[in-house]
């Protein structure tokens, strides 16, 4: 197996330049964390049910994105996006080529975890995450647990490379998370985190101050505060990761536009594949966030999604995600 090298020419993303569309232009279509690992009791699978949508049972509440189909197969959608923007690796940290443990924390339906373990099956891989919603045919290499990651970690073995994946919003004590993610690895062992900052950038005046895809990203950092969970940490990351004494820490910038309005071609694709993401994602990222937090009503929601969808959809607006990647290393083991 080759070393994992990270592209330094790829990322971060230089500026992308605008398209210019005429009106027939219809662009792209598009061990566990506690002495046990909790078991798989019927009432982890009793989902809170709430706005027509449904979310983990265990810790309930703690975790504002849904858990149902509908989430599920756009959590498998932006894997691909991933990987499009990574051309083609799942992790970018030049880990090496020798793996006995991988830890996914926050491992979703399992996608990125399942995609690993069949790629290195010298590896032991272990996903863990709040729902069970991974499938259960899977490789010798894998298994998944339920559980917490905010709780204390009680691995009986370290891992060579621990990978998060959207995990804004996740933690109320980062600096935990951080320390408790260099506690478990093995000298010389990365961690590797793949998250979307808020707010959305423009690189230009394409962006009205007035329009409700601004509305939104204000008015979800202000709900961050307010449950105890930060939405705007994703930037601070690397320094997180510095202050927990990880070594060789790397930070990379990529971005997802938010439709087709890029000129050049991949990120046109990947544009319309952001437009799908985000667009049928939408109610299931703000719907708990803003009824539960800022006390919106579900119509009220309803409501103001049309205008944002709209913002979304808009080739004049020149918005993108920033994706980050910040990695680190743990240093050599002390004589």
């Amino acid at each position: 197996m080759s070393t994992n090298t990270p592209d330094q020419n790829h990322g971060p993303d230089a500026d992308i330049q605008p398209d210019t569309f005429d009106d027939g232009d219809s662009g792209l279509g598009l061990g566990s964390f506690r002495d046990s690992t909790t078991s798989l009791s019927s009432s982890i699978f009793r989902y809170r049910e709430e706005n027509g949508r449904t979310y983990h049972a265990y810790k309930d509440g703690k975790y504002i994105l849904p858990n149902d189909e509908r989430e599920n197969d756009r959590l498998d959608l932006q894997h691909h996006m991933f990987l499009m923007t990574f051309d083609s690796k799942l992790v970018v940290c030049p880990f090496g080529d020798k793996l006995n443990r991988v830890l996914d924390v926050g491992t979703g339906t399992g996608i990125w975890a399942i995609d690993f373990a069949d790629e290195h099956p010298e590896a032991d891989v272990i996903g863990v995450d709040l729902s069970p919603i991974q499938p259960e045919f899977i490789s010798p290499n894998l298994r998944f647990e339920v559980d917490d990651a905010e709780e204390l970690w009680a691995f009986a073995q370290k891992f060579d490379l621990i990978h998060t994946r959207m995990l804004n919003a996740s933690f109320s004590d980062w600096p935990k998370f951080f320390t408790q993610c260099l506690d478990n690895l093995e000298p010389g062992g990365w961690l590797e985190m793949q998250d979307c900052a808020v707010p959305m950038r423009a690189d230009d005046n394409s962006w009205p101050d007035d329009s409700a895809l601004r509305q939104m990203n204000n008015l979800i950092l202000e709900a961050g505060p307010k449950m105890g969970r930060p939405v705007d940490v994703v930037q601070k990351y690397k320094q997180l990761m510095i202050d927990a004494g990880f070594e060789n820490v790397v930070e990379m910038v990529y971005k997802w536009p938010t439709n087709t309005w890029p000129k050049a071609a991949k990120f046109k694709e990947l544009g319309a594949w952001s437009l799908e993401n985000f667009d049928s994602g939408l109610e299931g990222m703000i719907v708990a966030l803003f009824t539960r937090v800022l006390g919106w009503t579900h119509d009220e929601v309803q409501v103001f999604l049309v205008g944002v969808r709209k913002d979304l959809r808009n080739k004049n607006i020149h918005a993108y995600w920033p994706i980050y990647v910040v990695y680190g290393q743990k240093g050599p083991a002390k004589a």
